[in-house]
């Protein structure tokens, strides 16, 4: 018989808990007047924004990426393409990204996507002991450490974050 999910489950949750990863649900009310959602987790949950990572998609030389940085900054988008190798590379298409990933923009997590893509983590996120990135819908945010992030989405570590 297979195991029953939890009401709160997502595919983040789900291959996080698979993985043997502790991790910490943080869920709060989120809400969709919010100019940016990981600011708005940051301030809801009372946690450092840098320690926060946000979940971005880039088309790099036509391929999706991931790139997690810190709420606090932005996504370097040469240093991104440099990472993986490539040339030039732009914010991906929202639709493409929702598509991609299975998840809804605001929410997507790095964690548990319907497609493994390659994916690159600000070095600055193995500063922290744990970090939080989405959960896989808004309002959720998990916590987990830094190196576990690494390992469960097969990520690479370079400086693709800037104030």
């Amino acid at each position: 018989m297979a195991k029953k999910k939890s009401p709160g489950a997502t595919p983040a949750t789900t291959a996080l808990t698979r993985a043997g990863i502790t991790l910490t649900e943080h869920p709060y009310d989120h809400d969709p007047r919010a100019a940016s959602y990981g600011t708005e987790a940051a301030e809801v949950l009372g946690v450092d924004p840098h320690r926060v990572l946000k979940t971005l998609l880039a088309d790099v030389d036509g391929r999706l990426v991931v790139g997690v940085v810190p709420v606090s900054g932005q996504l370097d988008l040469k240093a991104l393409a440099r990472a993986v190798g490539g040339r030039k590379a732009s914010m991906a298409d929202p639709a493409a990204a929702e598509r991609s990933t299975g998840y809804v923009v605001g929410g997507i997590s790095p964690v548990g996507q319907r497609r493994a893509l390659p994916t690159v983590v600000d070095e600055s996120a193995l500063e922290h002991a744990t970090v939080l990135v989405s959960g896989g819908r808004r309002g959720l945010d998990l916590e987990l450490a830094p190196a576990d992030l690494v390992r469960v989405t097969g990520a690479t570590t370079a400086p693709v974050g800037r104030a």
